[in-house]
């Protein structure tokens, strides 16, 4: 059975154009849609606007998470990452906007900067693990040609997807903390409190005071309260540098000072430093968890996203469609490999694209609106480069926070849930892989299952993926067994 190519239409589309559309229309509002969609050019820019300003801080963060050495000691440059970070957002989200024509934008995923950042980069160089970007980002265009992602994603038990994405959130608030000082690698311990039991500098107590601030504006609903924390912190931050209270040496990445203007042009020194060899030392078996990883990474939120923020603008009819799905699952999957090219880690669509709908968007050219803005940030690198580590961990957690959100979705009274879920959550932090917490996940709940006699719900799918999980945690003995190093 093959799925219609017929597009579907939305409410608003389905009531004729009739008096709604004015008949001199703009060759603005006929390519985009604008007044059979219900909506304005003024809506539009409003809500690209207002989407910009949500997801803002992935020009910090972002960087921040790839702030590490890889396996030859080599590092990121700070302002050649932000520059990569903003080209790839802008170049995808302009390319929702003009091709997928919904109001929806894209930039760095967290969780594939993470996998990047902790789990391939120890093995290899930068150039090689943007090349797994690119290689993740074909596999997913080619699981949405073939309609195979659909598939993967009926096949997943519900309450796994929503442990992953509960799991990757521990997973970057852990970085959060530890990238601000506030948790440190004990002494005794293997975590403690700062680096001996107690929080020690200032920094620290800027990064606790900006996450309490942002904490307390999402209480109150303040749209862009993310990006407010971060403006507030780093203006102390300035503040206290300025004054002398801090140190220069006390921050972790440099003092809040900006060098030189506050313009310059951009640095795309990372543009496509992608290599595709020198994998040798890593081994098969692990160049294909890491692609499967990575895949894993990217792949679970961005369909609901498009779907629930689809809805959200009314543009998804009575059966769950929504008009240019596959051009926008197409176009996220591309984001892994455009941002592999620019060096910035791979691009997903942002749940944020929300609060532009929130503000009344519903077409493209929202996107576009969101994506020229991103491009104006190539400019504005020195701006950008000001905020502290400090600062820009706090909205790390808050991320790793909103992730855990899911937890209110998962049976925690069916064992044969509550357990999978319960050890893919706590291992991807405890073991620093989000491999690890998806297999755990994965072979657990098989084998609940199989102990329970409901081994026909499981589905050929899991199955095969249960069988690569237990080849992946018994492949050092395997490999001792057979006498491969």
């Amino acid at each position: 059975m093959t799925q219609q190519s017929v597009e579907p239409r939305t409410a608003a589309e389905d009531a004729g154009e009739g008096s709604r559309v004015p008949a001199g229309r703009s060759w603005l509002d006929r390519y985009f849609h604008i007044s059979r969609r219900g909506s304005t050019v003024a809506r539009e820019v409003r809500g690209g606007i207002t989407t910009f300003m949500a997801m803002a801080y992935i020009l910090l963060l972002n960087p921040l998470i790839l702030s590490g050495k890889d396996a030859a000691g080599d590092t990121l440059g700070q302002k050649a990452l932000i520059t990569a970070t903003a080209f790839a957002a802008a170049f995808t989200t302009l390319l929702m906007g003009f091709v997928g024509k919904v109001p929806l934008a894209l930039a760095a995923g967290l969780s594939v900067s993470g996998v990047l950042s902790s789990q391939v980069a120890p093995h290899m160089t930068w150039p090689q693990a943007m090349g797994m970007c690119v290689m993740y980002g074909v596999v997913i265009m080619l699981l949405v040609v073939t309609g195979l992602r659909e598939m993967i994603m009926n096949a997943i038990p519900l309450a796994l997807k929503h442990g992953i994405t509960m799991g990757i959130g521990l997973f970057i608030a852990l970085i959060g903390f530890y990238k601000a000082g506030f948790v440190h690698q004990g002494k005794a311990t293997p975590l403690s409190l700062g680096p001996a039991g107690e929080l020690a500098g200032w920094p620290v107590l800027l990064f606790a005071g900006t996450l309490l601030l942002i904490f307390m504006l999402q209480a109150r609903n303040i749209p862009g309260a993310i990006l407010i924390g971060i403006v507030s912190g780093t203006v102390v931050a300035a503040v206290l540098n300025g004054l002398g209270v801090i140190g220069a040496g006390q921050w972790a990445n440099g003092a809040p000072e900006l060098h030189g203007g506050a313009v310059s042009m951009p640095d795309f020194s990372l543009f496509g430093h992608v290599e595709f060899g020198g994998w040798g030392k890593v081994g098969a078996m692990t160049i294909g968890m890491i692609v499967f990883t990575l895949v894993l990474a990217g792949f679970f939120d961005a369909m609901a996203t498009i779907i629930g923020v689809g809805t959200e603008a009314d543009l998804a009819d009575d059966k769950g469609r929504m008009p240019g799905l596959s051009k926008a699952l197409f176009i996220d999957g591309a984001g892994g490999a455009i941002g592999g090219v620019a060096g910035g880690s791979g691009q997903t669509v942002f749940i944020e694209s929300a609060t532009g709908v929130g503000e009344g968007a519903r077409t493209g050219l929202a996107s576009v609106v969101t994506g020229l803005f991103f491009a104006a940030c190539l400019f504005f690198t020195p701006v950008t480069a000001i905020v502290p580590q400090e600062v820009a961990s706090a909205a790390l957690v808050v991320i790793g926070a909103m992730m855990l959100m899911n937890a209110r979705h998962v049976d925690w009274a069916d064992r044969a849930t509550a357990i999978p879920v319960f050890l893919t959550v706590v291992l991807m932090p405890f073991t620093y892989t989000i491999t690890t917490g998806v297999a755990a996940g994965v072979v657990s709940y098989v084998a609940i299952k199989t102990a329970q006699g409901k081994a026909r719900e499981i589905g050929a799918f899991m199955w095969g993926l249960t069988v690569v999980f237990l080849v992946y945690f018994s492949l050092h003995p395997i490999e001792t067994w057979l006498g491969v190093h």
